[in-house]
């Protein structure tokens, strides 16, 4: 276990948290799973994001959809999080971590088309599940049965949020008018 180090200097306390686990596999796990923490805040603000500055002519719908999914895609980051404290592992501390661990780029675009909001979702979408796929194996490998169960249904839901997007972006307008 990686020694954690606090503001003063001295090294924070290992966590004793019991499980069956090997100490090597709850560190791959925890690892794993904190880069798909940072991932889901990261996806979480940039749907949040465009959903907020989403315009056009099927503003309440994508509006409304976009405001669902962040919903879903906030609602996975606590149960990944305390995986990783069942595992008597650290999970994230802080924006800066999420920031360094994300694999979400950002969009800080003063104006982004419906279209490309849509499409920008969809590719993130599809490379989270890319990931939790990797996660999956790296669970899977160690015998982790409970992460690999909520890794499944946080997989199902992407590629669910993944569909909607395809298709509402489809019948997008590239303009935002």
């Amino acid at each position: 276990m990686a020694l954690t180090r606090t503001r003063e200097g001295s090294v924070a306390p290992p966590l004793k948290t019991p499980t069956d686990l090997s100490g090597k596999g709850a560190e791959e796990i925890a690892t794993a799973l904190n880069g798909l923490v940072a991932d889901f805040f990261a996806l979480y603000v940039k749907t949040k994001n465009f959903h907020w500055h989403m315009s056009g002519p099927h503003f309440r719908d994508y509006h409304l959809m976009l405001d669902e999914q962040g919903a879903q895609i906030f609602a996975a980051i606590d149960p990944l999080a305390e995986r990783v404290r069942k595992l008597g592992q650290r999970t994230l501390l802080s924006i800066s971590q999420i920031g360094s661990l994300t694999k979400v780029p950002e969009n800080n675009e003063e104006f982004v088309a419906p279209a490309m909001m849509l499409n920008e979702l969809v590719a993130d979408n599809k490379a989270m599940v890319t990931s939790m796929r990797e996660a999956h194996k790296i669970c899977d490998d160690n015998k982790d049965v409970a992460s690999t169960s909520l890794l499944e249904v946080y997989i199902d839901e992407t590629e669910r949020r993944t569909w909607f997007l395809f298709e509402a972006a489809r019948g997008a307008d590239n303009t935002g008018h």
